[in-house]
């Protein structure tokens, strides 16, 4: 999988991002350079003048990239393939601040998926942050309930954040604690 780090890129259009670690929404603009400093899961993490941006995967034009496609799922998918494609969907949400997607974090308390009665389906996700101040916590919330609610036959996510039980490093995967040193 290639990350596009370091990789140096030019804002070709206005695009709205979010900065690092503060969460707060900027417009950038046509003409400012900076470098990828992490491109996983579908989204860019951006270097520019000595801050850190998020750019969404569905903006990634803005930046000379292709933009990220949704997911499919076929017509005969069961409740289990819809229920691995939202585990797979949240598995291309990351921390901008670390290459390891939230569900090898340990981030994901539960999910829940109820079928309707008109073929759709509503999801319920509870998680977590790896610090209950990160300015980020309603950008990673939002990017899962985006990135849940596009699938197929999903009417709705509604994605809680909680902090009970507190996050600790056991609870990561142990292909992310391997990657972090974290033993």
């Amino acid at each position: 999988m290639r990350t596009h780090q370091n990789e140096p890129f030019v804002v070709q259009r206005a695009v709205k991002a979010i900065m690092v670690p503060a969460g707060i929404e900027v417009n950038l603009k046509p003409g400012q350079a900076g470098y990828i400093t992490q491109a996983l899961g579908g989204s860019f993490t951006l270097y520019i003048d000595g801050n850190l941006f998020r750019l969404p995967g569905d903006q990634a034009d803005a930046i000379g990239h292709e933009v990220v496609k949704p997911p499919e799922l076929p017509p005969d998918a069961t409740l289990d393939d819809l229920k691995k494609l939202i585990w797979e969907q949240m598995a291309t949400c990351y921390d901008p601040e670390i290459p390891i997607n939230i569900v090898d974090l340990g981030l994901i308390y539960d999910c829940d998926v109820k079928a309707n009665g008109d073929g759709t389906h509503d999801v319920g996700v509870s998680m977590t942050l790896t610090a209950p101040g990160c300015g980020m916590g309603e950008v990673l919330v939002q990017d899962v309930k985006e990135k849940v609610e596009i699938i197929p036959t999903i009417r709705s996510a509604n994605v809680e954040l909680v902090f009970d039980p507190p996050w600790n490093q056991t609870m990561m995967s142990e292909a992310a604690r391997l990657q972090t040193g974290m033993f």
